[in-house]
């Protein structure tokens, strides 16, 4: 499997995919169609003033992301932590004849208004491509609302490509690719250093090949869209917009992005990233369970991540470790806020605990926590712009952890017992 047409492709035989036949309105109607088919993916085949089709849905549970990477659940964070431990070079290729729109037309394309009060019309699976002459090549998401036929406002944050941004001036040549593989959309979503290139941790996570646009700069090969343009100086307002959290974010001034050409595969596929959805919850959220994993595995054993959903998979995480002093926990709580920002509370828990069961989870708080001992609470601290209840300007907000271990002098005490396993059709 190789790009994410063919996945697409596989889901249309295996008789998963939700086809709407029916001409649909990209304001508002993909939206709400997309939210009510939940974790189906869909097709909308014919979508009102566009020739092209548009997918939704089509990464939203761990699972399907598994399955287009051929490992198990167990096996993905430790791939993804491989992949960005052990970067790899993808392969060029010429083979890429993609069709153009010259002069570039946003307006042709499918970009849906996902909820009345948006700003405009969103992309919201836009990776940006940009290159520096020193640190080399960088991809980021950022969402972009559409103000003009060949215009867009960018959402970027003080990160990687800010950095590019002020290194080249405060302008910078770029791409924008749409409908990316998952090793590429995963792999964009990774907070990253400085100098680390995405593209490389997508290639080890499966092998891609590039190809590079009249820019210069290299994109996969694989892809649905490609824009190229400049990210220039002129302001705008970005917004408002539903985030994550499914609460609206603030609008604020942000770079306009000029498009001049647009590049895209015959009979192409527009990703709809249905905001604050499953499939945001995953690619946003799953990739910085790997980096917490790093950070706690310093300072004690990790045996597993789960940035919760409820928690708008960005903002809470549950961490399982194998205890071997007893304040292993509290040296976890620590470990994980490095490891995510964003983070803003953390339970850490035993590895007989299922991190992916809340109740579970909420079991070891039950029978294991005591706050007195085991909470942790840290004021005063930067958290997420995402974040509605953090100070909105400067983003500080209160974290807390919570060390739902079992002592360690105790630990018969606190053990799960279970009772035997019968076949009750032989008691019938």
């Amino acid at each position: 499997m190789t790009s994410f047409r063919d996945y697409i492709s596989r889901l249309d035989k295996e008789g998963r995919l939700l086809r709407i036949k029916q001409e649909v309105s990209a304001n508002l109607e993909i939206a709400d169609i997309a939210n009510a088919a939940g974790t189906r993916p869909v097709l909308f085949e014919k979508v009102k003033g566009s020739g092209f089709c548009a997918a939704a849905n089509v990464f939203p549970t761990r699972e399907s992301v598994c399955e287009y990477l051929e490992c198990s659940k167990q096996e993905l964070i430790p791939r993804l932590i491989h992949a960005i431990s052990n970067p790899t070079k993808p392969e060029p290729t010429q083979d890429w004849k993609p069709e153009t729109e010259n002069p570039a037309d946003l307006g042709k394309i499918p970009i849906p208004t996902y909820l009345p009060e948006d700003g405009g019309p969103y992309i919201t699976a836009g990776i940006v491509v940009a290159k520096d002459p020193e640190l080399g090549r960088n991809l980021s998401f950022h969402r972009m609302m559409v103000i003009d036929r060949n215009k867009l406002v960018l959402r970027i944050l003080h990160r990687n490509l800010d950095e590019f941004i002020k290194r080249a001036g405060g302008e910078i040549e770029v791409a924008v690719i749409i409908g990316a593989p998952i090793n590429v959309l995963l792999s964009a979503a990774i907070s990253s250093t400085l100098g680390q290139d995405e593209l490389e941790f997508a290639n080890s996570l499966m092998p891609l090949k590039t190809v590079r646009l009249e820019n210069g700069i290299e994109i996969p090969a694989d892809v649905e869209f490609a824009f190229t343009g400049k990210i220039t100086k002129e302001l705008h307002d970005e917004g408002p917009f539903l985030d994550l959290t499914g609460t609206y974010d603030i609008v604020r001034k942000q770079q306009v992005m000029v498009v001049d050409k647009i590049y895209h595969r015959k009979d192409p596929i527009w990703h709809v990233l249905l905001p604050g959805g499953l499939e945001h919850k995953i690619l946003m959220g799953m990739p910085r369970e790997p980096t917490i994993f790093n950070e706690v595995g310093k300072v004690t054993k990790c045996k597993g991540v789960n940035i919760t959903p409820g928690g708008c998979s960005w903002l809470h995480a549950v961490v399982s470790i194998e205890k071997k002093n007893e304040d292993d926990g509290k040296a976890a709580i620590e470990a994980a806020f490095r490891g995510h920002k964003s983070l803003k509370r953390a339970i850490i828990v035993d590895s007989d605990i299922d991190i992916d069961d809340p109740e579970e989870v909420e079991w070891a708080l039950a029978t294991r926590f005591q706050a007195h001992r085991g909470l942790v609470v840290k004021e005063n601290e930067k958290g997420s712009s995402l974040d509605p209840s953090a100070n909105p300007e400067t983003y500080i907000t209160a974290k807390m952890g919570m060390d739902a271990t079992k002592p360690l002098g105790r630990l018969k005490d606190f053990r799960k017992e279970d009772y035997g396993k019968v076949d009750l059709e032989k008691y019938i």
